[in-house]
């Protein structure tokens, strides 16, 4: 899976991460916006089964995004000269929590939007407010763990490319086009195959 990732082209990977599930959501949208202005009164369960489908759409992109990250960050290990160490167990341990979060934090949206979609009385934000206060520290720091994910990944990728032990200077350009990857995918997934064949 690795390997398939690393040789991936970028336009395939950009349509995996970017292009599919933007048109999906837009394909979404434009038919709510249709079926509202159609109908003068639309069923509640009518919307709610158009945001079923945001959270399954979000994980798509989610896990297609963060193997591709999984496959720089450990595939191209073997690239990196073995006198430099890459801390790639605190990689895995933030990878997996950002994984974890966004599952339960999907799980939640679903349920919130089937509470307010499908009973009849309007939602009590008081239980909205009291949650605000436990997601919010859990979700900076899964910011945080992305940021990390995103440092490390560019770290190594600079690492593999330059066969030299690199500081934040050094990849602060890489480190920006991961993190606006639909531009990013397209300067960096080409060395990452060249580096691959070679």
């Amino acid at each position: 899976m690795i390997d398939w990732f690393l040789k991936m082209k970028h336009w395939q990977l950009f349509i995996w991460t970017f292009g599919a599930p933007v048109c999906t959501q837009i394909i979404i949208m434009v038919s709510m916006i249709s079926n509202i202005s159609h109908e003068s009164n639309p069923e509640p369960e009518q919307m709610y089964l158009y945001f079923k489908f945001i959270p399954i759409i979000t994980f798509i992109f989610m896990v297609t995004f963060f193997t591709w990250f999984w496959a720089i960050a450990i595939g191209l290990q073997k690239k990196v000269p073995a006198h430099i160490p890459l801390n790639t167990i605190l990689f895995k341990i933030l990878f997996f929590i950002v994984l974890i979060y966004s599952f339960f934090y999907m799980i939640g949206f679903l349920i919130i939007m089937s509470g307010i979609f499908q009973t009849d009385q309007p939602p009590d934000f008081s239980i909205f407010r009291s949650l605000f206060w436990i997601i919010l520290p859990i979700h900076l720091f899964s910011v945080f763990c992305v940021i990390y994910a995103t440092y490390l990944v560019a770290k190594t990728f600079k690492t593999a490319e330059l066969q030299r032990a690199v500081k934040f200077t050094d990849f602060a350009g890489e480190f920006l086009m991961l993190w606006f990857f639909p531009i990013g995918i397209w300067f960096i997934q080409p060395k990452i195959n060249k580096m691959v064949e070679e």
